[in-house]
């Protein structure tokens, strides 16, 4: 989907460019596969913030994906594809012939009208949800399942696509985008093709005030604080004193590993992601 820039009638709007949107069907989103979504502006369950600088935004509606695809056998119409508000990838209402209808992240070159499975012996096309064991070495997927019947987890983000590189007793070999090589189940279920929305990257916002809009509030640098509100405010010009980036509160805030040495899933895990 091509981008659209404007003419520069205000200083912002220089540098915002938009999708046009022209795969888009419809507007407004399926009623009964939608419900309400609350804004918590970064506080955990007893009010008190856990990720700074999130707040505001635009009123949204939650809207309830399928990411399972345990309609085995069962084939659907593509009715719509729409913009969803919660995710960068575009998603496609499906209607069953039996009259249920459901959400899905729309693939890229999926259109309306278009057929779409899930099963272990439905054909091989962007759209259609098998387990990796019936799913040809070297194809592309995403949306792929970590543990079966779970529902996808991996790979679901507008442009990303995922590489099935081998297949070696129960496991697969999984290229992800981020480089790692990951061993999951054959049983695990994967969605041929790419996520659509490829040219969501390249949008400008152009302005702040389009950042509100997705509910993110200003950043603040350590540096220009007081130096008993960070510790790297302080002194004179921009010094942080001669240390290492930290948080408010002192924790590294660059070099440190996150990953849990001890996590038990690292078993799976072939080749590290690229640093």
């Amino acid at each position: 989907m091509p981008t659209k820039s404007y003419r520069p009638f205000t200083r912002s709007r220089r540098f915002i460019s938009v999708l046009d949107y022209s795969d888009l069907t419809r507007t407004a989103p399926e009623k009964t596969l939608t419900k309400g979504k609350n804004s918590r502006g970064g506080r955990n369950n007893v009010g008190r913030i856990t990720t700074r600088f999130r707040g505001g935004g635009n009123k949204r509606r939650y809207r309830m994906i399928d990411f399972k695809r345990n309609k085995d056998g069962v084939a659907a119409v593509v009715k719509q594809i729409e913009y969803d508000p919660n995710r960068s990838a575009f998603i496609a209402l499906i209607a069953y012939a039996d009259g249920e209808k459901s959400y899905i992240l729309a693939p890229k070159g999926l259109e309306v009208g278009q057929t779409v499975m899930s099963g272990e012996k439905c054909e091989i096309k962007p759209g259609n949800a098998l387990p990796l064991r019936s799913i040809p070495v070297g194809l592309e997927i995403h949306n792929v399942e970590m543990v079966p019947g779970k529902g996808a987890k991996l790979v679901r983000a507008a442009g990303q696509v995922a590489l099935l590189r081998s297949k070696d007793g129960d496991y697969a070999q999984v290229k992800l985008p981020s480089g790692e090589v990951r061993l999951i189940n054959l049983a695990c279920k994967a969605t041929i093709g790419t996520v659509g929305n490829v040219d969501h990257m390249n949008i400008s916002l152009g302005k702040a005030g389009k950042k509100r809009y997705l509910g993110f509030r200003p950043h603040v640098r350590g540096v220009v604080m007081n130096p008993i509100d960070h510790p790297m405010g302080g002194g004179e010009g921009r010094s942080s004193g001669g240390g290492h980036p930290v948080s408010p509160w002192g924790q590294l805030a660059k070099g440190k590993k996150t990953r849990c040495p001890r996590k038990n899933s690292k078993r799976f895990i072939v080749e590290r992601r690229k640093k």
